[in-house]
């Protein structure tokens, strides 16, 4: 009976969740400096009469926690999302690190999720118009604003700002936003249509003459052609509206340095300045031989198509796409780079080992051009090997090609792909949610070394139901009379004397107790088990 008893008392009941779990207090010890390992009566989550510890905690959780305790091996619930198991973890005192490596990709998914969530929160993907409580904090006057001491600039800078930069923010924005697409539409297609030949004017000049007579003679010379006049002031136009737009950004713009340093800003005024620089040359530099070669450097006018990735989602999510993809695309460069120079010198000395008198490959520089366009799979044909060694080497190159080309598409199509569908689920995602208020427990903490007693006065049906539940029948830890929390001194004797019940419900006797008789009250007393405990509950009757 001592080996029984000891066994109940290293036991331990916990509820979690509502769903309650037994075991071992050693088990519990085997992780110290945890919540289960410093589990004391004290606590204010203990309940003295049902002799548990209840925790309002995830009960699909608790059940790897305590197999964690018992195995030590710790593994990750598929049903569960990762947040939630790390909060758990740490209510638990665990190290979520410790997860077994069969479950440690499923786990780190969570992970990589709230990573491409971040980006997107930085790539300001959303379309729906922020509150005015907001905008005071991204300007940077959330003060003034709950004082309500807002100047006239602090009140129109934001509708400015979002005018100009938010084309979704209104319909007003959302002309302006087509406007600005139709400028820079038209500023493109003007720098490529005027170098058509047919887009082109001559440019004569009238040219003095000696004439056989020594008498002066002019005559009309074509020197040169130049775009029409039109193009000049086709771009003028666009021009202005760009200046004017960069300027009314710049000034209404929450954060300067943040947008001076702006990829795309930097693009905008630097194509803007270029245009400045080229009429600037033609007026006072037309006469220098190398003016023309600043028409060069007007090739930035192009890159304002990036700007379009202010008026589209899809354009942000592709670029960002390239920035995730930035160490698969340096892979491919440099397998690349690798096999263009191992093929160029292959195919150079295949060429010069048979007699070959129409040898393209005069030099590995040139061999380099060749396995470029070879392993890229365009195939131009200027450059082609006649030998069979220098064709089998031409077939080796192509088919490295294509295996270095194809092995980064997978991961840059699910980049895409990854970063579009949560774009999409953002987007179907209610922007106002439920707040969910904390509420604090109501049984307080009892001091350590506090007795736990029932509460005075009639028992509540709830109550007499709770310890009808937790009423075991001849369980040895109740009839062995051993150190612990008691269930009550009447249920004792109604398990011990009586196993098939005197009453129909246990919970009555308890709250109401019962004489005994003289041959039950002999019957206890011939047994050192149970005396002590009828003798009390025989004087506890006699004072009623």
């Amino acid at each position: 009976m001592n080996l029984i008893n000891m066994d109940a008392e290293n036991r331990v009941v916990l509820n979690v969740g509502g769903i309650r779990h037994e075991t071992y207090k050693a088990t519990l010890k085997k992780i110290p400096a945890t919540r289960l390992s410093r589990l004391t009566e004290a606590l204010a989550n203990y309940d003295p009469i049902l002799n548990e510890y209840f925790f309002d905690r995830h009960p699909g959780v608790f059940a790897q926690v305590l197999n964690y305790y018992r195995t030590g091996k710790l593994h990750y619930p598929s049903d569960v999302c990762g947040p939630l198991f790390e909060e758990e973890l740490e209510f638990w005192g665990l190290d979520a690190n410790q997860v077994e490596p069969c479950c440690w990709m499923t786990y780190t998914q969570h992970r990589d999720t709230q990573e491409t969530l971040a980006v997107l929160d930085r790539l300001d993907l959303d379309t729906d118009k922020p509150s005015d409580e907001e905008i005071a904090r991204k300007f940077g006057f959330e003060e003034d604003y709950f004082k309500g001491t807002l100047s006239w600039w602090q009140m129109i800078k934001p509708k400015i700002w979002s005018l100009f930069d938010e084309p979704y923010s209104s319909t007003a924005a959302k002309v302006i936003g087509v406007l600005s697409v139709f400028f820079i539409c038209v500023s493109i297609l003007s720098f490529c249509l005027k170098t058509h030949p047919d887009m082109k004017v001559p440019v004569i000049k009238t040219v003095a003459v000696r004439t056989a007579s020594n008498g002066t003679d002019f005559v009309i010379d074509k020197t040169d052609t130049d775009a029409h006049v039109a193009f000049f002031y086709i771009e003028c136009i666009c021009n202005a509206w760009f200046t004017f737009e960069i300027l009314i950004r710049f000034i209404a713009s929450p954060n300067k340095c943040e947008f001076i340093n702006s990829s795309v800003n930097i693009i905008d005024y630097i194509a803007t300045a270029s245009f400045y620089i080229d009429l600037i040359l033609r007026r006072y530099a037309a006469h220098l031989e190398n003016a023309d070669i600043m028409e060069f450097f007007s090739i930035i006018r192009i890159m304002r198509l990036f700007k379009l990735t202010r008026h589209s989602s899809g354009l942000k999510i592709l670029i960002q796409t390239f920035r995730a993809s930035a160490k698969e695309l340096t892979l491919l460069v440099f397998f690349l780079v690798l096999g263009i120079v191992i093929f160029a010198s292959l195919v150079y000395y295949a060429e010069r080992i048979q007699t070959n008198p129409d040898n393209d490959f005069k030099s590995i520089p040139l061999g380099l051009w060749w396995a470029l366009v070879t392993m890229t799979t365009v195939g131009y044909g200027d450059m082609v090997p006649k030998t069979y060694i220098g064709m089998f080497v031409g077939a080796l190159c192509a088919l490295a090609g294509v295996l270095t080309i194809a092995l980064p598409v997978p991961v840059i199509v699910s980049n895409f792909a990854m970063y579009y569908s949560h774009t999409q689920a953002r987007a179907k995602l209610p922007k106002k949610r439920r707040r969910v208020l904390p509420v604090e427990p109501t049984r307080g903490p009892r001091l350590p070394g506090q007795t736990p007693t029932a509460p005075p006065g009639p028992v509540p049906p709830s109550a007499q139901n709770r310890r009808m539940n937790a009423v075991k029948s001849n369980h040895p830890k109740d009839m062995m009379g051993g150190p612990g929390p008691k269930m009550g001194v009447m249920s004792v004797v109604t398990s011990s004397l009586n196993p098939n019940g005197l009453e129909s419900n246990p919970a009555v006797m308890i709250c109401k107790p019962k004489e005994f008789s003289s041959s039950q009250v002999n019957l206890a007393q011939g047994s050192t088990q149970c005396y002590t405990t009828l003798k009390a509950a025989k004087d506890l009757t006699l004072q009623e």
